[in-house]
Protein backbone atom coordinates (compact mmCIF):
# COMPACT_ATOMS: atom_id res chain seq x y z
CA UNK A 1 0.00 0.00 0.00
CA UNK A 2 1.58 3.37 -1.32
CA UNK A 3 -0.64 5.87 0.64
CA UNK A 4 -0.60 6.91 4.47
CA UNK A 5 -2.28 3.92 6.28
CA UNK A 6 -3.27 5.40 9.29
CA UNK A 7 -6.89 3.63 9.59
CA UNK A 8 -7.92 0.68 8.66
CA UNK A 9 -9.80 1.80 5.29
CA UNK A 10 -9.25 3.18 2.49
CA UNK A 11 -11.52 6.32 2.16
CA UNK A 12 -10.38 7.74 5.49
CA UNK A 13 -6.67 7.23 4.48
CA UNK A 14 -7.54 8.48 0.95
CA UNK A 15 -9.12 11.68 3.02
CA UNK A 16 -5.48 12.05 5.08
CA UNK A 17 -3.43 11.64 1.61
CA UNK A 18 -5.61 14.03 0.12
CA UNK A 19 -4.61 16.64 3.51
CA UNK A 20 -1.14 16.02 3.58
CA UNK A 21 -1.02 16.37 -0.14
CA UNK A 22 -2.59 19.92 -0.25
CA UNK A 23 -0.53 21.06 2.84
CA UNK A 24 -1.97 19.97 6.07
CA UNK A 25 0.64 19.80 8.57
CA UNK A 26 1.24 16.31 10.19
CA UNK A 27 1.66 17.07 14.64
CA UNK A 28 -2.36 19.24 13.02
CA UNK A 29 -3.35 15.67 11.44
CA UNK A 30 -2.09 13.14 14.04
CA UNK A 31 -4.30 15.74 16.52
CA UNK A 32 -7.27 15.06 14.72
CA UNK A 33 -6.68 11.56 13.27
CA UNK A 34 -5.62 9.94 16.67
CA UNK A 35 -9.11 10.09 18.82
CA UNK A 36 -10.47 8.60 15.57
CA UNK A 37 -8.15 5.12 15.35
CA UNK A 38 -10.68 3.42 17.37
CA UNK A 39 -14.06 4.55 15.47
CA UNK A 40 -12.11 3.72 12.70
CA UNK A 41 -12.76 0.18 13.57
CA UNK A 42 -16.86 -0.06 12.89
CA UNK A 43 -16.68 0.84 9.15
CA UNK A 44 -16.25 4.19 6.79
CA UNK A 45 -19.87 4.99 7.08
CA UNK A 46 -20.36 4.96 11.10
CA UNK A 47 -17.72 7.16 12.50
CA UNK A 48 -17.88 10.76 9.70
CA UNK A 49 -19.56 12.59 12.41
CA UNK A 50 -16.98 11.92 14.46
CA UNK A 51 -14.30 12.92 11.67
CA UNK A 52 -16.15 16.15 11.08
CA UNK A 53 -16.16 16.80 14.91
CA UNK A 54 -12.35 16.30 15.04
CA UNK A 55 -11.52 18.27 11.99
CA UNK A 56 -13.70 20.81 12.75
CA UNK A 57 -12.08 21.27 16.17
CA UNK A 58 -8.84 21.93 15.07
CA UNK A 59 -9.76 24.56 12.19
CA UNK A 60 -11.82 26.52 14.66
CA UNK A 61 -8.84 26.67 16.68
CA UNK A 62 -6.51 28.25 13.76
CA UNK A 63 -9.04 30.39 12.99
CA UNK A 64 -8.74 31.55 16.67
CA UNK A 65 -4.78 32.05 16.67
CA UNK A 66 -5.39 33.50 12.92
CA UNK A 67 -7.08 36.29 14.89
CA UNK A 68 -4.74 36.83 17.06
CA UNK A 69 -1.92 37.47 14.74
CA UNK A 70 -4.46 39.50 12.77
CA UNK A 71 -4.85 42.24 15.99
CA UNK A 72 -0.65 42.08 15.84
CA UNK A 73 -1.07 43.09 11.88
CA UNK A 74 0.27 39.89 11.29
CA UNK A 75 -1.34 38.99 8.24
CA UNK A 76 1.10 37.14 6.14
CA UNK A 77 0.80 34.51 9.10
CA UNK A 78 -2.68 34.76 9.85
CA UNK A 79 -3.36 33.75 5.67
CA UNK A 80 -1.83 31.13 6.15
CA UNK A 81 -2.93 29.87 9.62
CA UNK A 82 -6.71 30.44 7.81
CA UNK A 83 -5.72 28.33 4.55
CA UNK A 84 -4.86 25.30 6.87
CA UNK A 85 -8.24 25.79 8.82
CA UNK A 86 -9.79 25.97 5.13
CA UNK A 87 -8.29 22.88 3.82
CA UNK A 88 -9.80 21.00 7.03
CA UNK A 89 -13.26 22.79 6.62
CA UNK A 90 -12.90 21.07 2.94
CA UNK A 91 -11.65 18.21 4.07
CA UNK A 92 -14.48 17.43 6.89
CA UNK A 93 -17.23 18.25 4.87
CA UNK A 94 -16.32 16.15 2.08
CA UNK A 95 -16.88 13.19 4.01
CA UNK A 96 -20.29 13.84 5.34
CA UNK A 97 -23.18 12.12 4.16
CA UNK A 98 -25.58 14.74 2.18
CA UNK A 99 -28.12 15.74 4.60
CA UNK A 100 -26.02 16.65 7.56
CA UNK A 101 -27.28 19.70 9.33
CA UNK A 102 -23.33 20.92 9.37
CA UNK A 103 -22.22 19.86 6.04
CA UNK A 104 -23.34 23.57 4.33
CA UNK A 105 -22.18 25.58 7.52
CA UNK A 106 -18.87 23.43 7.25
CA UNK A 107 -17.92 24.21 3.40
CA UNK A 108 -19.29 28.23 3.60
CA UNK A 109 -16.64 28.36 6.50
CA UNK A 110 -14.07 27.03 3.97
CA UNK A 111 -14.79 28.35 0.91
CA UNK A 112 -14.93 32.03 3.60
CA UNK A 113 -11.47 31.39 4.91
CA UNK A 114 -9.59 30.16 1.63
CA UNK A 115 -10.77 34.07 0.48
CA UNK A 116 -9.55 35.70 2.72
CA UNK A 117 -6.64 33.29 3.78
CA UNK A 118 -5.25 33.67 0.10
CA UNK A 119 -6.04 37.17 -0.14
CA UNK A 120 -4.11 37.31 3.31
CA UNK A 121 -1.18 35.42 2.24
CA UNK A 122 -0.26 37.42 -1.10
CA UNK A 123 -1.98 34.12 -3.43
CA UNK A 124 -2.31 35.41 -6.85
CA UNK A 125 -5.32 33.39 -7.00
CA UNK A 126 -9.09 35.13 -7.45
CA UNK A 127 -12.45 33.79 -7.77
CA UNK A 128 -14.75 34.65 -10.71
CA UNK A 129 -18.35 33.58 -11.94
CA UNK A 130 -18.28 32.57 -15.39
CA UNK A 131 -21.92 33.05 -17.43
CA UNK A 132 -23.81 29.36 -17.84
CA UNK A 133 -27.45 30.30 -19.27
CA UNK A 134 -29.29 31.95 -16.41
CA UNK A 135 -26.70 30.55 -13.62
CA UNK A 136 -23.42 30.84 -13.35
CA UNK A 137 -20.53 28.75 -12.90
CA UNK A 138 -17.47 29.78 -10.11
CA UNK A 139 -13.82 29.45 -10.94
CA UNK A 140 -10.53 30.18 -9.43
CA UNK A 141 -7.72 31.76 -11.86
CA UNK A 142 -4.39 31.63 -11.60
CA UNK A 143 -2.18 33.89 -13.78
CA UNK A 144 0.93 32.81 -15.82
CA UNK A 145 4.33 34.42 -14.19
CA UNK A 146 7.08 35.89 -16.07
CA UNK A 147 4.96 36.80 -19.64
CA UNK A 148 4.49 39.52 -21.32
CA UNK A 149 1.66 39.16 -23.42
CA UNK A 150 -1.23 36.93 -23.77
CA UNK A 151 0.00 33.67 -22.09
CA UNK A 152 -1.29 30.33 -22.62
CA UNK A 153 -4.12 28.83 -20.32
CA UNK A 154 -5.72 25.75 -18.42
CA UNK A 155 -8.70 24.54 -17.68
CA UNK A 156 -8.41 22.56 -14.57
CA UNK A 157 -11.82 20.69 -14.04
CA UNK A 158 -13.01 18.76 -10.78
CA UNK A 159 -13.39 14.76 -10.24
CA UNK A 160 -16.66 13.35 -8.65
CA UNK A 161 -16.18 14.97 -4.94
CA UNK A 162 -13.45 17.23 -5.39
CA UNK A 163 -13.72 21.02 -5.43
CA UNK A 164 -11.64 24.28 -6.79
CA UNK A 165 -9.88 24.87 -4.32
CA UNK A 166 -8.77 21.30 -4.06
CA UNK A 167 -7.68 21.57 -7.33
CA UNK A 168 -5.53 24.90 -6.25
CA UNK A 169 -3.97 22.51 -4.06
CA UNK A 170 -2.94 19.71 -5.91
CA UNK A 171 -0.62 22.56 -6.78
CA UNK A 172 -0.58 21.93 -10.21
CA UNK A 173 -1.77 25.65 -10.82
CA UNK A 174 1.65 26.75 -9.57
CA UNK A 175 3.57 24.35 -11.49
CA UNK A 176 1.99 26.05 -14.56
CA UNK A 177 2.22 29.57 -13.14
CA UNK A 178 6.56 29.25 -12.97
CA UNK A 179 6.26 27.39 -16.78
CA UNK A 180 4.41 30.79 -18.08
CA UNK A 181 0.84 29.00 -18.00
CA UNK A 182 -2.82 30.40 -16.36
CA UNK A 183 -4.76 27.90 -15.01
CA UNK A 184 -8.30 28.49 -14.53
CA UNK A 185 -9.68 26.05 -11.17
CA UNK A 186 -13.73 25.27 -12.36
CA UNK A 187 -16.20 24.08 -10.06
CA UNK A 188 -18.43 22.63 -12.75
CA UNK A 189 -22.08 21.32 -12.47
CA UNK A 190 -22.57 18.31 -9.42
CA UNK A 191 -19.14 19.52 -7.74
CA UNK A 192 -18.09 22.62 -5.07
CA UNK A 193 -20.12 25.63 -5.02
CA UNK A 194 -22.33 24.75 -8.25
CA UNK A 195 -23.78 21.94 -6.58
CA UNK A 196 -23.60 22.84 -3.20
CA UNK A 197 -25.24 26.78 -3.71
CA UNK A 198 -26.07 27.06 -7.32
CA UNK A 199 -27.78 23.52 -7.48
CA UNK A 200 -26.59 22.05 -10.54
CA UNK A 201 -26.01 18.69 -10.59
CA UNK A 202 -23.82 16.71 -12.85
CA UNK A 203 -24.38 15.56 -16.52
CA UNK A 204 -22.32 13.66 -18.98
CA UNK A 205 -22.68 16.31 -21.94
CA UNK A 206 -19.87 18.16 -20.40
CA UNK A 207 -19.51 20.43 -23.44
CA UNK A 208 -22.32 22.11 -22.88
CA UNK A 209 -20.17 23.70 -20.35
CA UNK A 210 -17.21 23.28 -21.23
CA UNK A 211 -18.02 25.98 -24.54
CA UNK A 212 -18.92 28.63 -21.98
CA UNK A 213 -15.41 27.89 -19.64
CA UNK A 214 -13.47 28.07 -23.02
CA UNK A 215 -15.18 31.08 -24.65
CA UNK A 216 -14.90 33.36 -20.99
CA UNK A 217 -11.20 32.72 -20.41
CA UNK A 218 -10.39 32.71 -24.32
CA UNK A 219 -11.88 36.60 -24.09
CA UNK A 220 -9.27 37.66 -21.07
CA UNK A 221 -6.91 39.91 -22.11
CA UNK A 222 -3.71 38.35 -20.67
CA UNK A 223 -5.15 34.59 -22.07
CA UNK A 224 -3.93 33.63 -25.96
CA UNK A 225 -7.05 32.13 -26.97
CA UNK A 226 -4.98 29.65 -29.11
CA UNK A 227 -3.11 28.12 -26.48
CA UNK A 228 -5.69 27.40 -24.33
CA UNK A 229 -5.57 23.20 -23.11
CA UNK A 230 -7.92 21.72 -20.60
CA UNK A 231 -7.35 18.86 -17.87
CA UNK A 232 -9.73 16.71 -15.54
CA UNK A 233 -9.14 14.69 -12.35
CA UNK A 234 -10.47 11.72 -11.62
CA UNK A 235 -14.15 11.86 -13.07
CA UNK A 236 -12.32 14.88 -14.50
CA UNK A 237 -10.72 12.25 -16.59
CA UNK A 238 -13.96 11.70 -18.32
CA UNK A 239 -15.31 15.60 -18.85
CA UNK A 240 -11.98 16.96 -20.14
CA UNK A 241 -11.82 14.20 -22.69
CA UNK A 242 -15.21 14.60 -23.73
CA UNK A 243 -15.18 18.88 -23.65
CA UNK A 244 -11.88 18.54 -25.45
CA UNK A 245 -13.35 15.98 -28.42
CA UNK A 246 -16.52 18.89 -28.58
CA UNK A 247 -14.98 22.20 -28.65
CA UNK A 248 -11.92 21.94 -31.17
CA UNK A 249 -11.14 25.34 -30.14
CA UNK A 250 -9.06 23.51 -27.07
CA UNK A 251 -5.29 23.28 -28.01
CA UNK A 252 -4.20 20.35 -25.90
CA UNK A 253 -5.29 18.20 -23.02
CA UNK A 254 -5.02 15.93 -20.63
CA UNK A 255 -6.12 13.73 -18.01
CA UNK A 256 -4.74 12.61 -14.43
CA UNK A 257 -6.30 9.66 -14.17
CA UNK A 258 -8.02 8.15 -16.69
CA UNK A 259 -12.17 7.33 -16.79
CA UNK A 260 -13.11 5.96 -19.91
CA UNK A 261 -16.13 4.16 -18.79
CA UNK A 262 -17.27 5.35 -15.07
CA UNK A 263 -21.03 4.04 -16.29
CA UNK A 264 -19.42 0.47 -16.45
CA UNK A 265 -17.01 1.56 -13.14
CA UNK A 266 -20.94 1.99 -10.97
CA UNK A 267 -21.94 -1.28 -12.27
CA UNK A 268 -19.08 -2.98 -10.82
CA UNK A 269 -19.10 -0.82 -7.46
CA UNK A 270 -22.82 -2.37 -7.28
CA UNK A 271 -21.21 -5.45 -7.19
CA UNK A 272 -18.50 -4.59 -4.26
CA UNK A 273 -15.40 -4.54 -7.02
CA UNK A 274 -13.38 -1.61 -6.01
CA UNK A 275 -12.93 1.25 -4.05
CA UNK A 276 -15.35 4.05 -3.16
CA UNK A 277 -13.90 7.63 -2.51
CA UNK A 278 -16.39 9.00 0.04
CA UNK A 279 -18.35 6.97 2.84
CA UNK A 280 -22.02 6.95 1.95
CA UNK A 281 -21.29 6.43 -1.38
CA UNK A 282 -24.68 5.69 -3.34
CA UNK A 283 -26.39 9.05 -1.55
CA UNK A 284 -23.37 10.72 -2.52
CA UNK A 285 -23.51 10.32 -6.22
CA UNK A 286 -27.62 10.63 -6.14
CA UNK A 287 -27.00 13.84 -4.70
CA UNK A 288 -24.31 14.80 -7.21
CA UNK A 289 -26.11 14.04 -10.08
CA UNK A 290 -29.92 15.26 -8.52
CA UNK A 291 -31.37 11.78 -8.87
CA UNK A 292 -34.46 10.56 -6.85
CA UNK A 293 -33.42 6.74 -6.53
CA UNK A 294 -30.94 4.62 -7.49
CA UNK A 295 -32.80 3.48 -11.19
CA UNK A 296 -32.41 7.35 -11.94
CA UNK A 297 -28.84 7.54 -11.40
CA UNK A 298 -27.86 4.61 -13.43
CA UNK A 299 -30.18 6.13 -15.92
CA UNK A 300 -28.04 9.47 -15.53
CA UNK A 301 -24.51 7.77 -15.45
CA UNK A 302 -25.13 5.58 -18.33
CA UNK A 303 -23.96 8.28 -20.58
CA UNK A 304 -20.54 8.27 -19.22
CA UNK A 305 -18.63 6.68 -21.72
CA UNK A 306 -15.67 7.91 -23.51
CA UNK A 307 -16.39 5.17 -26.72
CA UNK A 308 -16.98 7.45 -29.80
CA UNK A 309 -15.65 10.42 -27.68
CA UNK A 310 -11.98 10.11 -28.02
CA UNK A 311 -11.63 9.41 -31.89
CA UNK A 312 -13.12 13.09 -31.91
CA UNK A 313 -9.97 14.72 -30.53
CA UNK A 314 -7.37 15.90 -32.92
CA UNK A 315 -4.65 17.57 -30.99
CA UNK A 316 -1.87 16.57 -28.52
CA UNK A 317 -3.51 14.50 -25.80
CA UNK A 318 -1.80 13.04 -22.53
CA UNK A 319 -3.25 9.83 -20.54
CA UNK A 320 -1.69 9.01 -17.26
CA UNK A 321 -3.00 6.76 -14.53
CA UNK A 322 -1.65 5.26 -11.22
CA UNK A 323 -0.15 1.27 -11.83
CA UNK A 324 -2.02 0.81 -8.53
CA UNK A 325 -5.23 2.77 -8.74
CA UNK A 326 -8.24 1.19 -6.53
CA UNK A 327 -10.71 3.63 -7.90
CA UNK A 328 -10.16 2.95 -10.97
CA UNK A 329 -8.53 0.10 -13.42
CA UNK A 330 -5.60 0.55 -15.29
CA UNK A 331 -7.29 -0.51 -18.41
CA UNK A 332 -9.48 2.40 -18.61
CA UNK A 333 -6.02 4.36 -19.60
CA UNK A 334 -5.11 2.39 -22.41
CA UNK A 335 -8.67 2.14 -23.29
CA UNK A 336 -8.58 5.78 -23.76
CA UNK A 337 -5.08 6.14 -25.17
CA UNK A 338 -5.91 3.56 -27.90
CA UNK A 339 -8.87 5.77 -29.20
CA UNK A 340 -6.53 8.40 -29.66
CA UNK A 341 -6.35 7.68 -33.42
CA UNK A 342 -7.03 11.02 -34.66
CA UNK A 343 -4.64 13.13 -32.06
CA UNK A 344 -1.23 14.20 -34.18
CA UNK A 345 0.28 14.01 -30.20
CA UNK A 346 -0.48 11.24 -28.00
CA UNK A 347 1.08 10.03 -24.73
CA UNK A 348 0.32 7.46 -22.40
CA UNK A 349 2.48 7.86 -18.60
CA UNK A 350 2.09 4.90 -16.01
CA UNK A 351 2.91 6.09 -13.23
CA UNK A 352 4.88 3.03 -11.23
CA UNK A 353 6.59 2.15 -7.90
CA UNK A 354 9.88 3.56 -9.38
CA UNK A 355 8.95 7.16 -9.25
CA UNK A 356 5.33 7.07 -7.14
CA UNK A 357 1.74 8.24 -7.66
CA UNK A 358 0.74 5.02 -8.37
CA UNK A 359 -3.14 5.64 -6.62
CA UNK A 360 -5.83 6.98 -7.61
CA UNK A 361 -4.66 10.48 -9.10
CA UNK A 362 -1.45 10.56 -7.22
CA UNK A 363 -2.84 10.26 -3.53
CA UNK A 364 0.17 8.35 -2.42
CA UNK A 365 2.53 11.20 -4.25
CA UNK A 366 1.29 13.86 -5.82
CA UNK A 367 4.41 15.52 -7.17
CA UNK A 368 5.34 13.54 -10.19
CA UNK A 369 1.80 13.76 -11.66
CA UNK A 370 1.42 17.70 -11.52
CA UNK A 371 4.91 18.22 -12.84
CA UNK A 372 4.12 15.33 -15.85
CA UNK A 373 1.39 17.18 -16.73
CA UNK A 374 2.57 20.64 -16.21
CA UNK A 375 5.33 20.01 -18.82
CA UNK A 376 3.09 18.21 -21.17
CA UNK A 377 1.14 21.68 -21.56
CA UNK A 378 4.72 24.05 -21.35
CA UNK A 379 5.62 21.83 -24.26
CA UNK A 380 2.17 21.42 -26.19
CA UNK A 381 1.39 25.19 -25.47
CA UNK A 382 4.40 27.04 -25.45
CA UNK A 383 5.72 27.29 -21.72
CA UNK A 384 8.75 26.98 -20.44
CA UNK A 385 10.46 23.66 -18.77
CA UNK A 386 12.64 25.41 -16.75
CA UNK A 387 16.24 26.98 -16.46
CA UNK A 388 19.20 24.84 -17.22
CA UNK A 389 21.45 24.97 -14.37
Amino acid sequence: MAMFNYFPNYVWNLTVSIALGSGGQIGEIMDMCQPLLEKAKNGEDAGTRDFMIAWVGVADKLIGLAEEEEAEGRFFSAGEMRKRAALYYIVAERMQGQGDPERLVTYKKGLANFEQGTRQADDKVQRFEVPYGDTVIPVLYTPAEGVEGPAPAVVYLNGLDSCKELLYWSWLPHELAKRGIATLCVDQPGTGESLRLLDLPAHYDSEKWGTPIYEWLAARDDVDAERIGITGISLGGYYAPRVCANEPRFASGAVWGANHNWAEVQQKRLKREGENPVPHYWDHVKWVFGAKDMDTFFEKAAGFCLDGQMEKIKVPFLVTHGSKDRQIALDYAHQSYDQLVNSPNRKLKIFTEREGGVEHVGADNMSFGRNYIADWFAETLGGRTGVEG
